[in-house]
């Protein structure tokens, strides 16, 4: 049995994505908002040896990881001292991709294909993208970085290929809602496109993704009138070609 364990780097955020409760409240734990220190980090890493059980490890839960000052520092250690997998057996990030320069790009590749862990270990980047247009962006997301945001993951994408790397995978999301489904077919096409160019397969899911494939993620809005968020989001899925399963939502829990 494999344990999904978030060590949160950071409770804060540097966008206001409307359907997250980040950006509804002034503390996201009841407390003041702040960074991880480096001996929590240090400590914590090291207890993961005692464990029985596989850890799946993800240094996120509500906050953005990559505005950790030493969000580089932070990631190459916990890979330097898993050499075996000793401490967690798979490793994964999400982030949306605002503060994601070259150089980050580069180090995550780097760690995805150390030589001393499993070549599976990095399982996935998910960028929480939602949005194709401008417009739709500065609505979902709170915040005029569209732009920024399809340069840095386009560079990642082509960070990877030129270092001939596999891994880690990519997970482009868009989270279907009032405001970006009318664009979710050019959303599709941009990141399909791309990523065909650079001989990459793509796979395509309305649940959370379970293939070891870059994949572009329709998922469905969490509300409070979630049926209709759910018809919304199937119509969205068929016209993409998308077979959505029926029954529980979200079966797969994949997702931190």
């Amino acid at each position: 049995m494999a344990i999904n364990l978030n060590l949160e780097l950071t409770d804060r955020c540097n966008i206001k994505c409307r359907m997250c409760s980040q950006s509804m409240r002034d503390e996201a734990h009841g407390v003041p908002m702040r960074h991880m220190d480096w001996d929590t980090w240090r400590r914590a890493l090291a207890g993961l040896a005692d464990m029985d059980d596989a850890v799946h490890l993800c240094p996120h839960w509500l906050g953005e990881p990559t505005i950790h000052p030493d969000f580089d520092r932070f990631v190459e250690y916990a890979f330097s001292v898993n050499a075996g997998n000793r401490l967690f057996a798979e490793f994964k990030l999400h982030t949306n991709g605002v503060v994601f320069n070259e150089e980050r790009a580069r180090l995550l590749v780097r760690m995805a294909n150390r030589p001393d862990q499993s070549a599976d270990t990095f399982r996935f980047v998910h960028f929480s993208i939602d949005a194709y247009s401008e417009a739709a962006y500065r609505l979902v997301k709170g915040a005029d970085k569209r732009d920024q945001v399809y340069r840095n993951v386009e560079r990642f994408l082509r960070v990877r290929q030129e270092m001939g790397a596999v891994r880690p995978h990519a997970t482009l999301a868009f989270v279907v809602q009032d405001g970006n489904h009318t664009e979710a077919r050019a959303f599709s096409e941009h990141w399909a496109g791309l990523l065909k160019a650079l001989g990459r397969q793509v796979a395509w899911s309305w649940d959370w993704p379970d293939q070891a494939l870059d994949t572009l993620y329709f998922r469905p809005l969490n509300t409070g009138d979630q049926g209709a968020a759910d018809r919304m989001h199937a119509e969205v899925c068929r016209e993409l070609g998308i077979a959505v399963g029926s029954g529980d939502r979200l079966r797969r829990a994949e997702s931190f």
